[in-house]
């Protein structure tokens, strides 16, 4: 199972993290909730988070078809869809993304965070972040945006420079990589604990063969990738690219791109191992 990450904003990858701090007596807890929840909103908006949500169940929708189709073809045609759509309940994603986000962000980098992605500039990156990303579910868009990079590394070298800094300014590919690798073993977890492998697998076992895959996965992450910063900021100029670099290596882009990582982190190791569970459902050949 192949997880591919590109934010909307910042582009992320996953940790396991604890999603919320126990104080002293529930009243403290729930007030200190609220009082984060209200610092942290206006950055919660400013990034879109709910356009990108829906975004990710899109994908989630449309990957676990072809999950259907490759590990249990003919089999869940009712409850599967069903089980898909419970696991990317849109309310369900945006809690754990936000409670990483109250419980990480620095309140100093709220209003520069805010401001930039407020601006006409970060409005129109968002915009361009997301639209890419559902482009890239139409057939036939992913492989035309890999002959354009490979089109623009030869006829314009300094554009593709450019993406290439902004990635690795943001350090991209090996995060995305963390992040397949992580989901990929949640997944792998999913599945084992439900009773798909019948006996127990050894977890050690599990995570030596997914770090055997490690280096097609970062092949082919790195072309999924730079293929999709390609479409993405296509209409924006060198110049704007360059104020989005400028802004991702000051400390509250770099901060937000690492806070970002770590809630995504924690967002798809949840939705991955929840569709190993429910993907173990009909490996056997009869749905419990």
């Amino acid at each position: 199972m192949q997880v591919r990450f590109a934010r909307a904003g910042i582009i992320v990858a996953l940790l396991q993290i604890s999603m919320f701090i126990h104080l002293a007596t529930a009243a403290i807890a729930s007030e200190a909730d609220e009082t984060s929840s209200a610092r942290t909103a206006p950055l919660l908006e400013a990034l879109a988070i709910d356009e990108l949500v829906d975004t990710f169940r899109d994908e989630g929708v449309f990957h676990a078809e072809e999950l259907q189709t490759a590990m249990f073809p003919g089999r869940g045609e009712e409850r599967w869809p069903k089980l898909v759509a419970d696991i990317y309940d849109p309310e369900r994603m945006i809690q754990i993304l936000g409670a990483e986000l109250e419980a990480a962000t620095k309140p100093w980098h709220i209003d520069p965070l805010v401001d930039f992605f407020d601006s006409e500039l970060g409005r129109r990156i968002l915009r361009l972040e997301i639209s890419a990303r559902q482009a890239f579910l139409e057939p036939g868009v992913e492989e035309a945006s890999g002959d354009h990079l490979d089109l623009l590394r030869n006829s314009d070298p300094e554009r593709h420079e450019l993406l290439t800094e902004f990635a690795e300014t943001n350090d991209l590919v090996e995060a995305n990589v963390k992040t397949a690798i992580n989901a990929n073993m949640a997944f792998q977890m999913g599945l084992n604990n439900a009773g798909a492998f019948g006996p127990m697998r050894e977890e050690g076992q599990m995570l030596r063969e997914i770090w055997m895959q490690q280096d097609a996965i970062r092949s082919e992450t790195a072309r999924w990738l730079m293929s999709y910063l390609s479409l993405a900021y296509q209409p924006l100029s060198d110049a704007e690219l360059q104020r989005y670099i400028d802004f991702s290596r000051s400390e509250a882009g770099h901060s937000l791109n690492h806070t970002l990582f770590v809630a995504f982190n924690e967002l798809f190791q949840v939705i991955s191992y929840d569709l190993g569970e429910a993907a173990a459902q009909f490996l056997a050949g009869e749905e419990l």
